[in-house]
């Protein structure tokens, strides 16, 4: 293969990904060390076009990293009011009192926000400080120095769809520094990279994950309470899988409405989408939602393995941060502020290694802050929740795992232990063969819509004349192994109508429809064969959220 010649830059650290964890690590170096040079890498079209959050955000990492935010403008406004927790049937609900709920879920002093818009602040506060970010930079592949990550290749256009050269080629450049941090999000390719290559999970759980869902509308406005939120439990899906719902009561006539599917569910006939489009239907949502209309649409995995499953997070030459670490505490339904913690935390242990003349040294003080600091507090008494909602369902599970906090609040440690995950969520996918296919209501196009109605509302778009960025290890196993045995679960887990089984003359063919890709990373991980691998598609491709 001909070696491709690249242009490089040095700086003393490049940071991929420009989220709330690479944002405050940006920030947090510059506040330490203005001398030192600093490059954000953002794969989106501009900073917050691919970032997605309920959200709910906990201020700790703000204060910590900007005290004065409210002061500097930051767009953190609409603070909490009201936080209901309700069990929904099919026809009613039923609110489980707050003062039942462990401490550590309470959403006292918190505040619904866009984190699009936040991060788009923290970038405008961090160019202030000399950081410079590069949008519509994707970062393809690591640049090795021995066994050390000494940077990134970014900025590679114009492939053909065969991945060859072609005319317009653009080899991108590789930026180099002293330390790289992944601050990719959930299921970064890269991170994905380090992890395997350092064998940074061996010792830990295996990640968990669900598949998170989110739309945007604007209601009427005698029908909206600012500041309110409201999460669900369990109607529509059962015994079928795990996961809920959410809605937060946002500025202008706007609600966010969610719904999130644990991707530990065995059943290969669940539909996480169509789960999320029937329980808006339910009577409660439904009133909620008359009369008024959906105006963004989109769908990110969420990291939810807990305290358990977090890898090592340092190797050589960089460090994992935020949800690439899988930092997302599930019964708070919050990760944003460890994401700024660990960027915090990070940021630190790699100034002070530069001070001391120790630049390219594994960063233990950063391993050591995380596991030792306010994300562990944060974690390790939640870190039993979803291992028992996975072993014992919803209500058992719940319970069981309310006591485990509740002890550990008062006392400060889990009377259960740690207790452990076991399999990755490919392995939890059961034969379709032993399970009822489920029928799900068709859309009605007002209150439910069919997926590719709501991926236009996602502003996604792709080059079509790039290579295919979803990669298959074998192409005959869609066919041959998943769709006898599983149904092929990708035509159901997939959030955008990416991938399709399509009945030819010759037999079923598998579709890839990569242009309909929000890069929510499921196809990833929920595959029962582990056979897609998700990388990045060119930069700036993908979904163009404008308030997230």
């Amino acid at each position: 293969m001909t070696k491709i010649e690249r242009e490089s830059m040095e700086y003393d650290v490049v940071i991929v990904g420009a989220g709330a964890a690479g944002l405050s690590a940006a920030i947090r170096l510059k506040q330490i060390d203005r001398d030192l040079s600093v490059v954000v890498l953002e794969k989106g079209s501009e900073v917050g076009a691919h970032i997605l959050s309920g959200a709910v955000l906990d201020t700790i990492g703000l204060d910590a990293l900007i005290p004065d935010w409210a002061e500097r403008g930051a767009p953190v406004k609409t603070r909490v009011t009201r936080d209901d927790f309700l069990l929904l049937g099919p026809a009613g609900q039923m609110r489980i009192p707050n003062w039942t709920l462990p401490p550590l879920m309470s959403n006292h002093g918190t505040y619904i926000v866009s984190m699009a818009n936040v991060c788009r602040w923290m970038a405008s506060e961090a160019e202030a400080l000399g950081v410079e970010i590069f949008p519509g930079m994707a970062a393809s592949q690591l640049v090795m120095e021995g066994e050390r990550v000494a940077g990134v290749v970014a900025g590679e256009f114009g492939r053909e769809p065969d991945g060859s050269i072609g005319a317009s080629y653009e080899p991108g450049m590789e930026l180099r520094g002293k330390y790289v941090l992944l601050a990719e999000g959930v299921r970064g390719s890269l991170a994905k990279q380090a992890i395997e290559k350092y064998d940074l999970s061996a010792g830990h759980e295996p990640q968990k994950f669900g598949l998170g869902m989110k739309e945007i509308w604007e209601i009427d406005p005698a029908k909206h309470q600012l500041g309110r939120i409201t999460h669900t439990m369990g109607w529509p899906l059962g015994g079928n899988a795990g996961g809920g719902g959410f809605i937060y009561h946002a500025e202008n006539n706007q609600i966010y409405i969610g719904f999130v599917v644990h991707l530990n569910y065995a059943n290969p006939w669940v539909y996480p989408y169509m789960e999320f489009q029937r329980m808006k239907h339910h009577p409660m949502i439904a009133d909620l939602l008359e009369g008024g209309k959906r105006v963004a649409y989109g769908a990110r995995a969420i990291s939810e393995g807990g305290w358990q499953s977090i890898p090592k997070v340092t190797f050589p030459g960089g460090a994992l941060l935020g949800c690439s670490a899988g930092l997302v505490n599930v019964p708070r339904i919050k990760g944003n502020n460890n994401a700024m913690l660990s960027g915090i935390e990070a940021a630190e242990a790699v100034a002070d290694a530069i001070a001391a003349g120790r630049a390219g040294d594994e960063l233990v003080a950063y391993e050591a802050a995380l596991r030792s600091g306010p994300v562990a507090r944060d974690l390790k008494p939640a870190r039993n929740m979803k291992p028992l909602w996975g072993k014992f369902g919803m209500l058992a599970g719940l319970g069981l795992g309310g006591i485990d906090m509740w002890v550990a609040n008062l006392t400060g440690w889990n009377p259960l232990g740690t207790v452990r995950h076991r399999k990755n969520d490919a392995a939890t996918t059961g034969v379709a063969g032993n399970y009822e296919q489920i029928e799900y209501p068709k859309p009605d196009g007002k209150l439910s819509f069919d997926r590719l109605t709501n991926v236009a509302f996602s502003g996604t778009n792709h080059e079509e004349s790039q290579p295919c960025h979803l990669h298959l290890g074998d192409p005959a196993i869609p066919i041959e192994v998943n769709l006898p045995t599983y149904a092929e679960p990708a035509q159901r887990y997939c959030p955008a109508g990416v991938y399709e089984v399509i009945e030819a003359e010759d037999g079923p063919r598998f579709q890839i429809n990569f242009q309909n890709c929000v890069h929510c990373k499921t196809c990833d991980i929920k595959d029962p064969s582990e056979n897609i691998t998700w990388t990045t598609p060119q930069g700036g491709d993908g979904p163009n959220y404008p308030n997230m």
